[in-house]
Parts: structure tokens; C-alpha cells; sequence
């Protein structure tokens, strides 16, 4: 049980709640800092009492369905979901990405799978063109073609099975259960984390001062939105507050301001583009060190 709650996202099977603890503390006390709460943000890390703040590690999870077969490796159920949400990945760069050459760039690719939807034979070879299309662009360009594509197929593979696998789903909501008490206020999450997050806090059953989520697929529409539990998607009555960041570039969070996609938000729910994470827009360890990551948890340690 833990005062704070910590949820990663995806791709970190080789990692584990200890070695992520050591990323996520520091810089999450970095924020702190920065937002002019310097005597917390020493007992958050360098003071640290033990508990206060623990990671919900889940990527053995994955890395178990992994050795059935390679990580990086889409099945022939999981390519449409894959096709599907690198799509919608791609539209939204198109109209949101910060370099206007990125959205020129995505805008000339839309088109082009537009132009030759259907000439495909089988659903791999319609889901790569809208692969091969994504890695043209930022951050996955830098990586190289092969890196990138296999840094986007792994993770498409891992919102696949958490939204479609009820084993995987339930063991990785157990892993949050097991670390959220009567004395937890707050669960950080992040990338699928923060979709692992939302359902957690539905199943609370009592009052969450704070639920922070960062570079967030819950505004993905197509295939994270509509799959989400309970159904229809509302904010948690139990929770007090939710913020949620998004850098433009961060693909994963394809629609930043989720007030329009969830009842309740009211409120409770501040949501939308307000952070630059540089060349990594999807970093975790970058979104919290940002200001409003540390007012808004010193506002509930206050």
C-alpha cells in the first residue's frame, strides 16, 4: 500500500518496479520543486519514507506473452487493431503535430492510404503502409526505419492485448490493486498506464483526491476509447480531481483534451496540450518534471 501510486506504460518488460521506482521518484520530485515545494520534494525522494510512493509493475505481463513468440511480432487477430490505431495516430499529427513539415508530411500520407485503400492482399499488408507512414515522422524518424518500426509494433502489440485479453487485463489491474489502500491519494500513470489507471480508480469504490495521467491513449477513439471498462467512458465518481498532460508531438496521446469524451469532467477533469517534452514527447520521466505535475500533487500533500 502507498500514499502515492505510480502506473508505467508501455514497452518495459525488461525493467521492473524497483528500477522504475529509481526513474519516476526523482524526477517526479523534481516537479515537485519546480513548482516551489522544495521540503517535499526532498521527502518525496531524497528523504523518502519507505511506501510512501510505490510502482504498479506490470511489464512481466507482458514479457510472459512474449515468449510465446517475439514481442515485436503482431498477431493475425492483433494487425486490424494495430492498422486501425497507428491511423488515427497518424490523422491526429496531421492537425496537431508542432512542425508544420510533420503535418504536411502526415497529411501527404493520409492521402496516399486513402488513395490506395483496398489494393492490399490480407491485413498485414494493409497495416503497413499506415506503419511505414508513421515512421517518417517525429519522434520514430530519429530512431531509424527498423528501430522505429519495431519500437511501434511493440507497442500497438501491448494496448492490443490489454484491451482485447481479459487474462492480461485482469492480471495487470491486479497489480494496481494490490498497492492502492485506504491511505493512497494519488496514482501518477502514464502511456496504456493511464487507461490501466482509469479503470483502476472506476473500481475504487471510495473518494481519490488525484488521478494524474500523462501522454494518455484514452482520447483514441477507434480502438482505446470504446474498449475501455466500465462502458459508457464517464469520469470516476470517487475522484476528486484529474489532470491530464499531453506535449503535441506525443502520438500516443492522440486527443489531449478529453472534456468532451468524458461526463462528469466538470470539475474534476483538466485536460489538454500544456506541456514540450522536447525531442521525447512521449517520456515519461519528462512529463514529471513538469510544474503542473508538481502543483498538483503538493496540493493534495498541502
Amino acid at each position: 500500500m502507498a500514499r502515492i501510486v505510480l502506473v508505467h506504460g508501455i514497452a518495459q518488460e525488461q525493467k521492473s518496479a524497483d528500477s522504475l521506482e529509481a526513474e519516476w521518484l526523482p524526477a517526479l520530485a523534481g516537479g515537485v520543486r519546480t513548482a516551489g515545494h522544495p521540503g517535499l520534494a526532498d521527502r518525496l525522494w531524497r528523504a523518502a519514507r519507505p511506501g510512501e510512493a510505490r510502482m504498479a509493475f506490470y511489464g512481466d505481463v507482458f514479457a510472459a506473452r512474449g515468449q510465446q513468440g517475439a514481442d515485436d511480432v503482431l498477431g493475425e487477430t492483433e494487425w486490424p487493431f494495430a492498422a486501425v490505431l497507428a491511423e488515427e495516430w497518424l490523422a491526429r499529427a496531421a492537425v496537431s503535430a508542432s512542425r508544420e513539415s510533420d503535418q504536411e508530411t502526415a497529411r501527404h500520407e493520409l492521402q496516399l492510404l486513402h488513395e490506395k485503400a483496398g489494393e492490399e492482399q490480407g491485413v498485414r499488408a494493409a497495416a503497413r503502409p499506415v506503419l511505414n507512414a508513421l515512421v517518417r515522422l517525429r519522434p520514430f524518424a530519429r530512431l531509424g526505419v527498423a528501430f522505429a518500426e519495431r519500437v511501434l509494433v511493440r507497442a500497438l502489440r501491448q494496448v492490443t492485448l490489454y484491451l482485447t485479453d481479459d487474462e492480461v487485463r485482469e492480471r495487470v489491474q491486479a497489480r494496481v490493486a494490490d498497492l492502492v489502500g485506504p491511505e493512497t491519494e494519488i496514482v501518477v500513470a502514464h502511456s496504456l498506464g493511464s487507461v490501466v489507471a482509469y479503470e483502476a480508480v472506476h473500481r475504487l469504490g471510495r473518494p481519490l483526491p488525484l488521478l494524474v495521467t500523462l501522454g494518455s491513449p484514452l482520447g483514441t477513439r477507434t480502438i482505446v476509447y470504446e474498449r475501455t471498462r466500465p462502458q459508457p467512458p464517464s469520469v470516476p465518481g470517487c475522484l476528486a480531481r484529474w489532470v491530464n498532460l499531453a506535449d503535441r508531438d506525443d502520438l500516443v496521446a492522440a486527443r489531449p483534451d478529453l472534456t468532451a469524451l468524458f461526463p462528469g469532467a466538470d470539475g474534476v477533469l483538466e485536460s489538454g496540450y500544456t506541456v514540450d517534452n522536447g525531442a521525447k514527447p512521449h517520456e515519461a520521466t519528462f512529463y514529471l518534471t513538469k510544474r503542473e505535475v508538481g502543483a498538483a500533487v503538493a496540493a493534495v500533500f498541502a
